[in-house]
């Protein structure tokens, strides 16, 4: 079975009126376990109904989405729900911490949406915090955390059922340059270290370097571009 992401020919289609609009025109991309790939382009251009696709958010009007070998693209959406929840990863332009969980409780909530909390899982929960430095803050409420430790508990979160697929949707976009280069690279060692598949999305240039792959969408078409040159964690 093929692991991690992988779209093939895939098209979105609206309706307006008489006239039909394509979000995505034609897309196919692979992304093995282990790669990090960034995906720019201007605003309008498909990225986010790409990631949405990718992500089982949005259903395909034509083409195949294999998430680690299995075929989404036509699923009902209660098993799109499932796999959303236990296949994938998601880290968004906020953070979305629930403000009255602390930070530990952060990452319990999303192993209580699967079933029971093991002592396990809490303490996979506990390493994976360790893991991105957040050791010292795990009884922390969300207010008493800065923006790069929100994004960081964002990071956890996203590990915690341990998914294949890992998409980022403009993940820096609060962040403060410093910030924002810490919170990529630890993107990316996760991903690597973890071996997952991840897309980012992003309109900072700044962070590419962190990224093993570089496409373009525009016009809801994807093309690759130049391989990132000396990637910082080559």
């Amino acid at each position: 079975m093929t692991q991690g992401l992988e779209m093939r020919s895939v098209s979105k289609f609206y309706d307006a009126g008489s006239e039909r609009i394509t979000a995505l025109d034609r897309v196919s991309i692979r992304v093995e376990p282990g790669e990090f790939v960034a995906v720019v382009g201007p605003s309008g251009s498909g990225k986010t109904t790409f990631l949405s696709i990718a992500g089982a958010l949005l259903k395909p009007s034509e083409g195949e989405v294999l998430l680690n070998g299995k075929n989404i693209a036509s699923l009902p959406d209660k098993q799109l729900s499932d796999i959303r929840l236990r296949e994938v990863g998601f880290i968004m332009q906020a953070s979305n911490l629930v403000p009255y969980l602390n930070v530990l409780e952060q990452l319990l909530v999303v192993k209580r949406m699967t079933g029971k909390v093991t002592p396990a899982d809490k303490a996979f929960a506990a390493e994976l915090l360790a893991d991105l430095g957040l050791a010292e803050r795990m009884k922390h409420y969300p207010e008493e955390l800065s923006g790069g430790e929100k994004q960081r508990v964002a990071i956890a979160r996203a590990l915690m059922n341990d998914p294949g697929i890992i998409l980022a949707d403009e993940p820096t976009a609060s962040l403060d340059t410093r910030r924002a280069h810490e919170v990529v690279s630890l993107i990316a060692r996760a991903v690597k270290s973890r071996r997952k598949a991840a897309v980012m999305v992003t309109h900072d240039e700044r962070l590419l370097s962190y990224c093993d792959r570089i496409c373009r969408m525009e016009d809801g078409k994807l093309s690759p571009m130049e391989p990132a040159a000396g990637s910082v964690l080559s």
